[in-house]
């Protein structure tokens, strides 16, 4: 086995140890996560006085999607 071949395998062992350690994090604390997060973007509304209020609620679905992305592991498609 090369060297090019032996850190490709280290590589991707890692990545697949990261996204699982993402998942079990985001299936402990998702739900927490969620809920500030639209705290937040209530909170961005309310201060700009609703001015951004579509871009702001596009960009909490799209984090949403991506938390809900790393508790499926990734199995998916990439949103």
């Amino acid at each position: 086995m090369s060297l090019k071949d032996t850190l490709k395998a280290k590589a991707e062992h890692a990545r697949a140890r990261a996204g699982a350690k993402a998942g079990d994090f985001m299936e402990q604390h998702g739900e927490a996560i969620g809920t500030r997060l639209d705290k937040v973007a209530r909170t961005v509304d309310e201060k700009t006085k609703h001015k951004y209020s579509g871009k702001i609620h596009k960009g909490v679905d799209k984090t949403k999607d991506a938390m809900e992305h790393l508790k499926d592991g990734g199995s998916k498609e990439t949103p």
